[in-house]
């Protein structure tokens, strides 16, 4: 690696530099410091140009950027701050920059005694600035939230080091690859990858179609213009007009990945260039189907869909929660690990806050709180259990388990661990502190059960054991992070193994949907 691409990678965040270029005599020595104070560089000053040092050093000449760097010396340029640069600058999803991010900069505002004022400048962008005292004290940040794609997001980050990204989807293996040789960070490490919700993508149509549930490979056969006619679905006799979103949306890659095992397959749909821009086409488009985020629902139908191996689901919030929709997203702020401010910080930790869950659901998203529905009414979710269930013994457990269900509630809180891993993943780690939080308020003498579930791969009674050891463990992570605040809750654990699947066994993100422990309650 390069002398320059280590200073970079470590010199980030003061200030912004009007562009000049001072010229220095050869003996001008400067001493150039980052924020952090972990190291110093002293050398003669050559020049100043862009905002940008050049010094001689014991090493050569070196070019360092100014941005993120103190000059202590009195040959020192007099710079000058550039007052419509933002602090923070947004950058990515519209599905979350459109309307969440600015709900969540003005309540993040509120919890600091701020209100959040938007201006438009010269240059059309649109800037947020947080004025402190309740409206009547200096301006604290300014933000600025650049609402575009999912891509842009990542780009933005290789960019500018003075981005938060925004993405409805995972940051891909090149993208975390290009930021980490950057001097980004591990961008997946839990400082700067933040679930702030989840998202559930519902296949719609317009309200006058008389079709409600498609199996998903009906689904895949009309983007794939194999099934062109309402009609060979049980709908109306009219051709389907089939919408889908453009190449970068993060919305049609899930899409793309889910339904159609592929991206870029579809060569007939028509363009819908935002999920709003998609609902309005097919609410005036009786002969139209497409997709959008959940927030986007108004004046469309969404459709059940049908697995491929004979599980229904319905788009709702607990569906969402829990991840069991065949369609579900998480959103995403992802940090660099070189920009990390004391206000970035805070906002961040706001972000993925209960205090934030309001404001989630406020933006027609789903939000990360906790949800409880009862399972004694879950009659075609038996049924489908029965009919996949043939073998004596594990009808027998079968029937255990649908004992227990119809006498417990459910919460929307479901811990996975990470792939090949007995840790807890990133969101469970969230839920965690989450659940706590809801068990201290239940009554003396709750019962929670906590089960487990593997997915098909393995012997029955292999996975049933699996199954109970992961419930204890969740029971252990529980009780270690709420001590004396979860006294009142008798734990116990369950395990049926692969019985009971919330999505099919054919696919490895099929499988790690399976490879659950849920939380049932009885008060």
């Amino acid at each position: 690696m390069s002398i320059y691409t280590t200073l970079k990678s470590t010199i980030r965040n003061v200030a912004v530099i009007s562009s000049f270029l001072i010229p220095f005599s050869a003996h001008s020595e400067i001493t150039l410091q980052p924020e952090s104070g972990s190291y110093t560089l002293v050398g003669e000053l050559v020049s100043y140009q862009n905002g940008n040092y050049v010094i001689r050093t014991s090493l050569g000449e070196l070019f360092v950027p100014g941005d993120g760097v103190i000059c202590i010396g009195e040959e020192c340029p007099v710079v000058e701050a550039d007052s419509d640069k933002p602090d923070i600058v947004f950058s990515g999803s519209d599905i979350i920059g459109d309307e969440l991010m600015p709900l969540m900069l003005a309540g993040y505002a509120n919890t600091v005694g701020g209100v959040l004022e938007t201006t438009s400048l010269s240059n059309g962008k649109i800037i947020h600035e947080l004025i402190g005292d309740d409206g009547f004290g200096d301006t604290l940040a300014r933000f600025q939230v650049d609402a575009t794609d999912s891509t842009a997001a990542f780009k933005a980050l290789l960019e500018d080091e003075n981005v938060i990204g925004m993405s409805s989807r995972r940051v891909q293996r090149e993208e975390a690859r290009s930021l980490k040789q950057d001097g980004a960070g591990q961008i997946t490490g839990v400082e700067q990858e933040r679930i702030i919700g989840v998202d559930s993508i519902a296949v719609v149509v317009n309200k006058e179609n008389s079709v409600d549930t498609l199996s998903i490979n009906q689904v895949n056969s009309i983007y794939r213009g194999d099934i062109t006619n309402w009609k060979q679905v049980g709908g109306p006799d009219m051709q389907i007009v089939v919408y889908s979103r453009p190449v970068k949306s993060g919305t049609r890659a899930r899409f793309d990945s889910r339904i159609l095992g592929a991206p870029d397959v579809v060569q007939v749909a028509r363009i819908a260039g935002t999920n709003a821009d998609m609902a309005i086409k097919i609410d005036t488009n009786p002969a139209a189907i497409g997709f959008v985020g959940y927030a986007f629902l108004h004046g469309t139908k969404p459709l059940n869909l049908i697995s491929e191996c004979g599980i229904i689901a319905s788009v709702n919030t607990f569906s969402a929660k829990t991840e069991e929709y065949p369609l579900q997203r998480r959103l995403y702020l992802y940090n660099r690990a070189d920009n990390v401010t004391d206000a970035s910080r805070k906002f961040l930790d706001y972000a993925i806050s209960e205090a934030a869950d309001g404001l989630v659901a406020k933006a027609g998203y789903i939000d990360l709180g906790i949800e409880r529905v009862s399972q004694s009414d879950s009659q075609a979710d038996i049924v489908t259990m029965l009919a996949q269930t043939t073998a004596p013994y594990e009808l027998t457990i079968l029937r255990e388990l649908i004992n227990e269900m119809v006498q417990h509630d459910r919460l929307s809180t479901t811990f996975r661990f990470a792939s090949g891993s007995n840790q807890l993943e990133r969101k469970s780690q969230i839920d965690l502190g989450r659940l706590v939080n809801y068990l201290e308020t239940q009554p003396e003498g709750t019962n929670v059960t906590l089960v487990g579930f593997t997915d098909s791969d393995g012997a029955f009674t292999s996975n049933q054991d699996l199954a109970v050891k992961r419930a204890k463990q969740v029971i252990g992570a529980i009780q270690d992070f709420g001590q004396d605040r979860v006294n009142h809750i008798n734990f116990t654990a369950q395990g049926y193994g692969e019985l009971a699947p919330a999505t099919c066994n054919t696919s490895n993100d099929g499988k790690r949907i399976n490879r659950r422990v849920e939380v049932w309650v009885r008060n």
